[in-house]
């Protein structure tokens, strides 16, 4: 299992970039990954401010990361 930090999740989410995009992508599929309250809350907060994400897309994003199977808080 690894642990992984915000900007995997927030590259994972927002495919802002492919390449990394891609790498994370990969960590989601092929590892059981950790994601810790800090990290979740990080990630929020990312999301609202700098990406000027709704709360109902950010419920919605999470929702979906949330629901893989290999994730665990």
């Amino acid at each position: 299992m690894i642990a992984v930090d915000t900007n995997i999740i927030i590259r994972f989410l927002t495919r802002d970039d492919e390449k990394q995009y891609k790498k994370a992508f990969s960590i989601f599929n092929t590892q059981e990954v950790f994601i810790s309250d800090t990290v979740i809350l990080e990630t929020e907060w990312v999301l609202r401010y700098a990406y000027e994400f709704s709360p109902e897309e950010i419920c919605n994003a999470l929702v979906k990361l949330f629901g893989l199977r290999n994730i665990y808080l």
